[in-house]
Order: C-alpha cells, then sequence, then structure tokens
C-alpha cells in the first residue's frame, strides 16, 4: 500500500430523475401526437437519420420510428447521419450503427450509407454552402431521430439535437467541415442556427423525434417535432435536458479518475460539462470549478480508436494511447477544426505509476489529502468513488449517501486499479 495515497469510499448520488418505462410506446405515442400522417404519405420514400452516440434504447426507437412510418405506407430506409464519424467512410458509419444494434435484420428496412453529398444551396451573405447526404436528398421526406443535450464546445439556444444532426450529421464529412469553417468566423451558436435555418427550409425534412435522458442515462422523455416548429420547440427541450445533466457531486476537485471515454459518450470522448474543461479551437481552458488534474484510463471499444477529446487529459493510461486509431480521431478533429482534442498527454504502463505523477503535480504538500473523485464516464455519475477528504461535506448534502467506509485503494499484481465499476 502507498502511504500517499488517499483513502476512498464510495458515494451514490439521489436524484430527482424522470423517466419512461416503455421506449417503443413512448415513440408510438410522439408520432401519434405529431400526427406523422400529416407529413407522411402512402408510397413516399422516407430516409431516417440514426447518429453516432450511444444513447439508451436508440434501436428500439429507431426501430419504431420505422415501423411507424411503414404502418403510414412510406417505403422507409436508414442513412448514418453522423458527419466525419466512423472514419468518415461508408462502412465505417455503418459499423458504428451497427454496435448499437441498428442493421437492416434488426430494424427491418435497408440502410443506405454513403460519405456524398449534394448541394443544397449557398449562403453569399454568410458565406457558407449547405450539403446533405446523397440518399437523403433523395427521398421524398427525411425523419431525424436524435438526442437532445447541451453541447460540449459551445452554449446557446440550440446546441446537440435534431437541428445540429440536419446541419452536421446530414451533412457527412464535407458538410461538418463547411459548419466548423463557419463557426470558426461567427461562432458555433450563432453558425449552428443559421445554418439550420437554411437547411430546413431547403431540404425535406418532415419532423425529428427528440430524445431526453436523465442523469442515470435512461429515457426521460420522447417528442416528435414538426420542422416549422423545431427550432422553438427545440430551444425549450434543450432546457429540460440541462436540467437532467449528469453532474460531479462537488465543486473543488484535484484530481478527476474517469475510467473509459469514447464518441459513444461524447462528441469529445468526455462531456465537457461534467469534467469542466472547455475547448476553443486550439486551446483548452478551464470551466466553472474546472478539474485541476484529470486521469482516463480507457477508451471503450464503442469508439472505434477514435479518441478525439484526449487531448482534455493530463495523465491516460498506455491502454488507451495504444487504442487511439490516428486516422480516425485526426479526421475527426480536423473537420472539427479543433487539433487540441487530438494532443496526446503522458501515458503510463499501470494505473499506479499515473496516480503516484498525478498526486505529486496536484500542488499539495500531504497528498493523502487530495479532494479526488473516480467515474465510470461522464455518461455515469450517480456512483462515484470519492476520496476520504470530502467527508467534512457529506452531513449537510441530503442529495448524496455514502455506500462504504473509507478504504485504501486496491491493485493488481501488475500495478492495475482492481475494478470498482
Amino acid at each position: 500500500m502507498n502511504e500517499s495515497f488517499p483513502r476512498f469510499f464510495r458515494l451514490k448520488q439521489v436524484f430527482d430523475a424522470p423517466g419512461i418505462g416503455d421506449a417503443a410506446a413512448a415513440t408510438r405515442e410522439a408520432m401519434a401526437a405529431l400526427p406523422a400522417s400529416k407529413s407522411i404519405k402512402p408510397g413516399m420514400t422516407v430516409a431516417v437519420g440514426a447518429g453516432s452516440r450511444g444513447i439508451t434504447h436508440y434501436d428500439v426507437i429507431v426501430r419504431t420510428v420505422c415501423d411507424e412510418l411503414k404502418k403510414l405506407g412510406a417505403k422507409v430506409f436508414i442513412v448514418p447521419a453522423m458527419g466525419s464519424h466512423g472514419g468518415a467512410t461508408d462502412a465505417g458509419q455503418l459499423d458504428v450503427l451497427a454496435h448499437y444494434g441498428i442493421t437492416e435484420a434488426a430494424m427491418g428496412v435497408p440502410l443506405k450509407s454513403s460519405m456524398e453529398v449534394v448541394e443544397l444551396g449557398r449562403d453569399p451573405e454568410l458565406g457558407f454552402i449547405v450539403y446533405q447526404d446523397k440518399n437523403a436528398r433523395g427521398a421524398d421526406a427525411i425523419v431525424l431521430v436524435n438526442r437532445i443535450k447541451p453541447h460540449t464546445d459551445f452554449h446557446g439556444p440550440i446546441e446537440s439535437g435534431l437541428m445540429k444532426m440536419a446541419t452536421i450529421g446530414l451533412g457527412k464529412q464535407k458538410g461538418a467541415h463547411q459548419f466548423h469553417q463557419a463557426s470558426a468566423r461567427m461562432s458555433h451558436a450563432k453558425a449552428l442556427v443559421a445554418v439550420a435555418r437554411e437547411v430546413l427550409q431547403l431540404s425535406k425534412i418532415a419532423f425529428g423525434v427528440g430524445i431526453i435522458e436523465n442523469q442515470f442515462h435512461k429515457t426521460a422523455r420522447i417528442v416528435a417535432v414538426p420542422t416549422a416548429t423545431m427550432e422553438k420547440e427545440e430551444v425549450e427541450l434543450l432546457k429540460m435536458a440541462r436540467s437532467l445533466l449528469p453532474k460531479l457531486p462537488f465543486d473543488e476537485v484535484d484530481l478527476l479518475i474517469v475510467d473509459e471515454m469514447g464518441k459513444n459518450f461524447s462528441g469529445t470522448g468526455m462531456d465537457t460539462n461534467v469534467i469542466r474543461r472547455e475547448i476553443d479551437g486550439s486551446f483548452l481552458r478551464p470551466g466553472p470549478n474546472a478539474a485541476r488534474r484529470l486521469y482516463v484510463r480507457s477508451l471503450h471499444p464503442d469508439s472505434y480508436g477514435n479518441a478525439a477529446g484526449i487531448g482534455m487529459a493530463d495523465f491516460i493510461h498506455e491502454r488507451l494511447y495504444k487504442a487511439v486509431d490516428t486516422k480516425a480521431t485526426w479526421v475527426n478533429t480536423i473537420t472539427a477544426l479543433t487539433p487540441v482534442n487530438a494532443r496526446m498527454p503522458m501515458y503510463f504502463p499501470t494505473d499506479r505509476e499515473a496516480l503516484e505523477v498525478a498526486l505529486a503535480t496536484s500542488g499539495l504538500p500531504d497528498t493523502r489529502k487530495v479532494k479526488a473523485l473516480w467515474i465510470k464516464n461522464t455518461l455515469s455519475c450517480e456512483t462515484v468513488l470519492a476520496s476520504e477528504a470530502y467527508l467534512a461535506d457529506l452531513d449537510r448534502r441530503s442529495d448524496l449517501r455514502k455506500e462504504t467506509e473509507p478504504a485504501p485503494l486496491a491493485f493488481d499484481q501488475r500495478g492495475d486499479f482492481v475494478p470498482v465499476f
């Protein structure tokens, strides 16, 4: 046992988290309330846009949307709506969808993947071209299915959600790059609204199915939003999503340990709203109550080697370093104009060595008193390991429940942490 390491105890956050039990039933109800039959007629071809995030019950929701469209007599197919993800290749994007259970066999409809785009129009005043996936453009109507949540790189009335999928997801790599070029000139928030308005006006998007998740990464609400009111309704849905964000239990954090990062958790691998570090192009900057040191242990396999966001970490485990696909990572960060997201931190062969360095750079003479938190990933913050220095804060917190007594960290013979999640 290393006497300089803090002791940790298990802590559970108590959230007031709304939820729905049956995602398929909720999807059917949302489409009936729209109703979808107002815009979808028998014989129409309909492209359903599906993205690259790890959304709970995403396969169930997408399948239900397809089924309901088929009941209306539509000829349905699915297109990947994920910008440059999947290594910006046709096969790569299909592979991403397959990992979320979205395959032709499971969905009961064809999947059409292409990185080819068509030009919808140009805006001479703003100086951008509007692109769209060629297969989606060829359909009679488009339906988007995506989670609505706060973005990791910017804040505004519209962030991640249906309008972003319409703009960046369906724009593929070329459209995503074009968008980020526009955002470098006029800010992300303004560019997203400006380009999305053009897309909604110029394309055949009929409606979107918005998903909101709670602090437990469970479905809280499903709503179908018509194109005519998409912007207005998404502004309100984002407010709800923001109130349900996962969060760390304490403001002051000397060291944050994250078990796993990846594109399936966040566009930046780790949600910046959780780790409190922000990206601005080539620069990393602290957010409010930013974690002073950040150690990340692994890259989730569903990220396909895309380690965009790794540059936000101070230290990583060697296994993460070896899991990085530089091509996939670089394509994504170049497209997003955020090279800092691909910079490589210091990496170590064991957790023990990484922790020793992280503590040595904490600035505290007695590293046993470091305020450290350990989470599984930035979508899973309900259960946290907290260092002993936080014990004094528990008495006045009814939203926190201590589940174990402080104990030394356990390592295996190699020097890595014994799994705790």
